[in-house]
């Protein structure tokens, strides 16, 4: 069962102030375009891949089906659990398990209803032999406190080395000064085993009043996560009204959200103090004015789109409607590159698929599956 609702985004998400890019973007990439290799995706939101060709996509409304090689849709799978799909919320991100040839395992988060409203959990379950269901589903993780919101559900996964699973979680808006405290989950990164439990490796476990599962805090609303080839958690996130964000999401750390932003109140006027640093609080790697509000990144670790691609991040922009490639030098990013911004379509996210082609899920009601293809 899915919960539906029919208001669209509040309208402020589509403004933006005409302020000075913080990087600006090089000229338009001529090293690639696009094909279609599914179409028919109602708001799809993540795209995992399961060998063979095959794909497993999610669509906000509640649904998850695999696609072919061929590119053909399969019906909806079996057992994906309720989810509130109200505003940005709905069945959002999905992995398959570092060991998914022998395990089968995917690894998804949704917008979860509950009491008090809802909040962003993460499940694990296994796909079927026949690829038509979910088996053995089990909640592993629920954001804390539940509350009732549209917006800033996070819900990007990233999976380390060791099997743990790092999940994004938003500030749920209206609830933003929780960012800054370690009695809940609003605003954070955390890491948890396969089984849900805190990594004991985790920052704060034994701190008395914070929860065990946070890893970083000071986020808003991260839509893009990745481990990096330097093995570390790069995210990405929303500012307001400016202000999106690269980071290294490092244990313990804080990214600032709300003291410190380079963005501002929707319909102007500052935040806060209105600063954008201050003494233990870490600066982005990366900011945008005015916000291209990103979602989905992917580093590029294969040559199939030339050498000078090799090592870039790309990050969708859902509002400009292209996808921006990050030439990445240590921690700097040092070029910003415009990539198919004749493109036309919401990105929702952007992955690497084992044999290094560059997937994007288009964010539509009629949304599509595409593949980067070199040029010549």
């Amino acid at each position: 069962m899915t919960r539906t609702h029919s208001p669209l985004l509040p309208l402020l998400f589509l403004s933006g102030a005409l302020l000075a890019l913080a990087t600006h973007a090089q000229s338009p990439s001529p090293t690639v375009t696009t094909e279609v290799v599914a179409r028919g995706l109602q708001n799809p939101w993540a795209v995992a891949f399961i060998g063979e060709g095959r794909m497993v996509v999610t669509e906000r409304p509640g649904r998850m089906r695999v696609i072919g090689a061929d590119g053909r849709l399969g019906e909806p799978l079996k057992n994906v659990p309720d989810v509130d799909a109200v505003g940005q919320g709905g069945l959002l991100d999905l992995v398959a398990d570092r060991d998914f040839a022998r395990n089968r395992t995917l690894h998804f988060c949704f917008s979860e209803p509950g009491l008090g409203g809802n909040s962003t959990a993460l499940a694990s379950a296994r796909l079927s032999a026949d690829n038509r269901s979910l088996d053995g589903v089990k909640v592993i993780f629920s954001q804390k406190p539940k509350f009732a919101s549209r917006l800033h559900f996070g819900c990007r996964i990233a999976q380390a080395d060791d099997g743990s699973l790092f999940l994004t979680l938003g500030d749920r808006f209206q609830r933003m000064a929780d960012a800054q405290t370690l009695n809940n989950h609003h605003g954070k990164v955390v890491r948890v085993r396969p089984d849900g439990s805190a990594h004991p490796d985790n920052p704060f476990v034994g701190r008395s009043g914070a929860l065990p599962e946070i890893w970083s805090l000071g986020h808003r609303n991260m839509q893009a996560a990745t481990i990096g080839p330097d093995g570390r958690l790069w995210t990405v996130e929303h500012g307001p009204q400016g202000g999106d964000e690269v980071n290294v999401a490092a244990a313990g750390k804080n990214y600032g959200w709300p003291i410190i932003t380079y963005g501002e109140n929707y319909g102007g006027g500052k935040i806060g103090d209105g600063i954008t640093s201050k003494a233990g609080l870490e600066q982005p790697l990366k900011y945008w004015v005015p916000s291209i509000a990103p979602s989905g990144m992917a580093f590029v670790t294969s040559e199939r789109y030339g050498k000078d691609w090799k090592g870039s991040l790309l990050v969708g922009s859902l509002k400009f409607q292209y996808v921006a490639r990050l030439v990445v030098e240590g921690d700097r990013v040092v070029r910003e590159e415009k990539v198919l911004p004749d493109l036309a379509q919401r990105v929702r996210d952007v992955r690497e698929s084992p044999n290094g082609f560059i997937y994007l899920l288009t964010d539509d009601r009629d949304g599509q599956l595409l593949r980067l293809k070199p040029r010549g």
